[in-house]
């Protein structure tokens, strides 16, 4: 058989890297693409990492960070690795005309036209209209429809409210007091407890609301602005794995697996039907 054709994850939190977990072991070849200071909250679950650290496993998968040589890129299209490089714009997809391109950045606002020829492009959650700015949207809202493949219309709008689990939902998050660096005094994996002190930005403590386990938690030494995201209490405690990939990002990336079979497999609207690869 063909070897299955390359596919570009753009972002590389741990939404994306659930995806690219699931279709690396489907078969797939995979490069993502990043910022070069990415902002990962459950750093232990990114491939993003790779960025930062020049190599990461998630689970039993390998990342490592590339410059885009071609000898880096035929070992990423043997599957040696996951690729990861730095590359905002997407600036390497139209160098390499993958077949399938998954925007994973979670931006959550609406977004370009970023459909193209000859390949599929899948949006994650809100921003994304299946037949307007991409070909087919992922539902990453928690619920019954988690994971669905749409290819008319979009997403659930973003509520700004974070999935209910073992009966908390907003006050598992962390964010920043103000606008500053932010210096970690816990670390992720760490078990706390009520109003425990995780760091500080410029000076002013970051609190956790309730108790539980470190289940995400922003590197060290980064900008954040007032009231973003810093990190995720779990309140499950110590019966959380922090290096297990998410119900959450497994049920999506089966979502992007089907969607991207579907292309591959039998085309989209008026493309060629019947056709296993194009490469």
């Amino acid at each position: 058989m063909d070897r299955l054709p390359l596919i570009v994850i753009r972002g590389g939190g741990d939404l994306a890297s659930g995806v690219a977990y699931r279709l690396f072991r489907s078969g797939f070849p995979i490069l993502m693409t990043e910022v070069a200071h990415p902002r990962m909250v459950r750093c232990s679950v990114s491939f993003g990492e790779a960025i930062l650290s020049g190599s990461v496993f998630v689970e039993d998968v390998q990342a490592r960070l590339i410059e885009g040589a071609p000898v880096e890129i035929e070992s990423v299209l043997r599957r040696e690795f996951i690729g990861v490089m730095i590359d905002p714009e997407g600036q390497i997809i139209d160098k390499l005309s993958p077949r399938v391109i998954v925007d994973a950045r979670m931006l959550k606002v609406e977004l370009e036209d970023q459909r193209r020829s000859n390949c599929a492009v899948i949006g994650l959650g809100p921003g994304f209209t299946a037949g307007e700015n991409v070909d087919y949207v992922i539902e990453t809202m928690r619920g019954i429809t988690l994971g669905k493949v749409i290819d008319r219309g979009s997403a659930i709008a973003n509520t700004g409210t974070p999935g209910v689990v073992a009966g908390e939902s907003v006050r598992r998050l962390i964010r920043a007091p103000i606008s500053g660096t932010f210096k970690a005094i816990k670390k992720l994996g760490d078990i706390v407890e009520a109003e425990d002190v995780v760091g500080y930005v410029d000076g002013v403590p970051v609190k956790v609301a309730i108790a539980g386990r470190l289940r995400g938690l922003i590197r060290d030494n980064i900008f954040v602005n007032s009231q973003e995201k810093l990190g995720d209490c779990d309140p499950r405690g110590e019966k959380v794995d922090i290096y297990t990939i998410s119900d959450k990002s497994r049920a999506i990336g089966g979502g992007v697996l089907e969607a991207a079979m579907r292309y591959l497999f039998a085309g989209k609207d008026s493309k060629e039907e019947g056709v296993l690869f194009r490469t």
